[in-house]
């Protein structure tokens, strides 16, 4: 399944501000087609890594704050972090490959113990998240010179407190975040999900349609799951605009997760059909190199 372009809402505002040298762009829809969009529209995509993908991820762009922030809580619990320029969200598989020193460290460790470590945002600009994903271990392969291949599950959120360590690798203290109850028993999450998937199957028809695929009815997209996790489920197709999911990943309400979602569907939808109708009136341009 892919999607053409994201557009995320102008007046919607985010903990991440967008850098195009950090949020790859695509100009084109189809390569063939002269029409191309903004530069702030960003690439979306909804597939999986390919597991012999190769991350680097570095501690030490950790903000300071962590060092003396704290927290008494009684759910605060020590988790390892992986920093990553990816945004991980509960319920999303996450293939892996280490191979730093540390890590692998931190895998025999993990190994021995609960397979859980948390998934931190972090990008050159503007350093590592607070909050970030747990990834659960779920299928794992060792290889000869002592590297891991991976294969994560996304499962709770939680928010960092303060920093334990960071050798030999980066271990915080952090908290569990959930979404608030809705505050508004009128509120039908049940039809703002339904109307957030109409959405995505209208971008994914028209972008198959400027790709020159055939458009096939687009099946079931909630696979049953309830608006929260399906919030996250729509979040996680927004690959190609990490600032755009880390705001997703940050917001503690279904109904404003899916809104955001809505917005940012809707406008790309606008632009795919603006863009569909250029290319009916001018067909022989999409044949055209």
């Amino acid at each position: 399944m892919a999607f053409a372009q994201l557009i995320p809402t102008p007046s919607s505002s985010s903990s991440l501000p967008h850098n195009p040298s950090l949020n790859p762009i695509s100009l084109s829809l189809n390569p063939k087609f002269p029409t191309s969009p903004p530069q702030h529209h960003l690439n979306l995509r909804h597939r999986r890594r390919r597991p012999n993908s190769t991350l680097r991820c570095s501690a030490s762009s950790f903000s300071e704050k962590h060092h003396t922030n704290s927290s008494n809580s009684d759910d605060v619990v020590e988790l390892p972090l992986f920093p990553l320029p990816l945004v991980l969200f509960p319920g999303a598989i996450l293939p892996l490959q280490i191979f730093e020193f540390r890590y692998r460290i931190m895998m025999h460790t993990l190994l021995h113990t609960d397979l859980r470590f948390g998934v931190i945002y972090t990008d050159a600009v503007s350093g590592s998240a607070d909050v970030g994903c747990v990834g659960e271990v779920i299928k794992h392969e060792r290889l000869v010179d002592d590297r891991f291949f991976l294969i994560c599950k996304g499962q709770e959120r939680f928010r960092v407190t303060s920093v334990v360590r960071t050798k030999p690798y980066l271990v915080a203290q952090v908290t569990w975040l959930e979404d608030r109850p809705a505050p508004s028993a009128d509120l039908d999450l049940e039809g703002l999900a339904g109307e957030v998937e109409t959405y995505m199957k209208d971008v994914i028809r028209l972008s198959n349609r400027l790709g020159g695929k055939p458009e096939k009815e687009v099946g079931d997209l909630r696979r049953n799951l309830f608006p929260t996790p399906f919030s996250f489920f729509v979040g996680s197709t927004f690959e190609g605009a990490p600032r755009e999911q880390q705001a997703l990943l940050e917001l503690e309400d279904t109904a404003a997760r899916l809104q955001r979602e809505k917005e940012t569907l809707k406008n790309t939808l606008n632009y795919l059909t603006a863009a569909s109708a250029v290319k009916d009136v001018f067909p022989s341009s999409s044949n055209s190199s």
